[in-house]
């Protein structure tokens, strides 16, 4: 056995060492056992950085948000789990993690991780528009609602007057798309667009910025969401900004809330939020410029048919009453993703129909339009239709059961006393109503 054993182990270290996805594999007490080399390329470390450590002191993540562990816990497989964490280098990265228990002679001795990394990917997807790659111009930014109209000519502004300008707005509205249509709209034309993503506050970051920033000239840096980094390298970013004055650059920054409210919580400073205000474009969230959305649907299709060959010509009426009937909290990202799922599953079919939609967006759509009832629906006048006792009954039910729980923050316990009924039966009520029943 130990012969055979001796003479697989090449075989094993070869194959772990060349194998395209990253193996982690840690003992019961959640140390490393192997870390690949296609695992130290995903998380930027070395196997001295890992060796002889437990996981938690290598990655910021909760004990509870760490795959390993959870198996190591629950002794059970959890595959095709998305990942994403900050590594001790400051990197985002990215993952899908399918990972085991390890046992021998029936004892739990370990657990090993299997990973692919995503982080280019996700890059890729959660910038609209980017995976045509072609260059994003105002002309390509689906504009039919007044709001956009307004926001295009303000960025025309922006790059005619070449001062600092503060993207706001909440995420995935497309402030990224925004600010490189700025950069293309410059004339002169600056020569890069590059971005600094300030999702981490780990100084690192910031000073590699700093020394890139001294042999950058005639460039347009686009620093995307400066109100996550901490107030100290808020300060120190400002620093930087101030030292490269000369260099020609156009700095373009966004936010992801009110910069009043970011300022009076201590999330944003007042002096880098000056820094950037000379110029401020507020890109509305998708639910209120809804006359974007099929405009927006239609030129992914065109641009899925250039591209892939989709052979959608036309949507249905049910899918565009479900497309227009929901508030979209994730915006423009949110609405592309489901284009995304949607096309993936697409082959001949010429007609986006209702039944093509991912059942997951059919749930979403059905509760935010039961949930978005108004009082006055349940208000009986002449000139509606009466509904059958029982149905008035269980949509009022609802209603007021909903009503109930937004009002007190979703705590069944507090909603249950305010109904003066039990929490079990409040519990048992809204199940029922989740799984489409008719509460009895």
């Amino acid at each position: 056995m130990k012969d055979q054993l001796s003479k697989l182990l090449p075989f094993y270290k070869f194959a772990t060492g060349h194998v395209s996805v990253g193996i982690h594999a840690v003992d019961i007490a959640g140390k490393t056992i192997i870390y690949n080399e296609k695992m130290k390329e995903i998380e930027g470390l070395d196997s001295v950085d890992v060796v002889d450590r437990s996981i938690l002191d290598l990655f910021q993540f909760e004990q509870q948000e760490s795959t390993l562990l959870k198996v190591l816990h629950s002794e059970k497989p959890v595959l095709r789990v998305k990942q994403t964490y900050w590594n001790r280098n400051g990197q985002e990265i990215t993952t899908i993690n399918d990972t085991y228990p390890i046992f021998e002679n029936s004892k739990l001795i370990g657990a090993i991780e299997f990973s692919r990394d995503i982080t280019t990917l996700e890059r890729l997807i959660y910038q609209p528009l980017k995976r045509y790659n072609e260059a994003i111009t105002l002309s390509t930014i689906t504009a039919a609602s007044q709001l956009m109209k307004d926001v295009k000519e303000r960025s025309i502004k922006a790059a005619h007057v070449r001062m600092p300008v503060l993207l706001t707005g909440e995420a995935g509205t497309g402030k990224d798309l925004i600010a490189e249509a700025i950069h293309h709209q410059l004339s002169p034309p600056n020569e890069q667009f590059i971005s600094l993503y300030c999702h981490s506050s780990d100084k690192h970051l910031i000073d590699k910025f700093e020394k890139e920033l001294r042999s950058l000239s005639n460039c347009t840096i686009f620093c995307e969401r400066i109100d996550l980094l901490s107030i100290d390298l808020q300060i120190k970013l400002l620093e930087i900004l101030n030292a490269n004055s000369n260099s020609k650059n156009l700095y373009i920054a966004s936010i992801g809330l009110d910069p009043i409210d970011l300022i009076a919580k201590n999330q944003l400073s007042k002096e880098l939020y000056y820094y950037f205000t000379t110029v401020t474009i507020n890109i509305p969230p998708l639910r209120e410029r809804m006359e974007d959305i099929l405009p927006f649907v239609e030129d992914y299709f065109h641009r899925y048919l250039n591209r892939y060959g989709s052979t959608i010509k036309e949507i249905e009426e049910d899918v565009i009453q479900a497309l227009l009937s929901y508030d979209w909290p994730g915006n423009l990202k949110e609405l592309e993703l489901l284009l995304d799922e949607i096309s993936s599953m697409i082959t001949t079919e010429r007609i986006l129909k209702f039944d093509m939609l991912p059942l997951h967006f059919k749930l979403k759509v059905q509760d935010f339009n039961e949930s978005s009832k108004k009082a006055e629906d349940f208000v009986i006048s002449s000139d509606k239709d009466l509904l059958p006792l029982d149905e008035y009954l269980r949509e009022a039910e609802v209603y007021y059961l909903q009503k109930a729980m937004d009002k007190h923050d979703g705590n069944v316990t507090k909603a249950a006393e305010a109904l003066g009924m039990s929490r079990q039966n409040l519990q048992y009520r809204l199940r029922k109503i989740k799984n489409g029943s008719t509460p009895q």
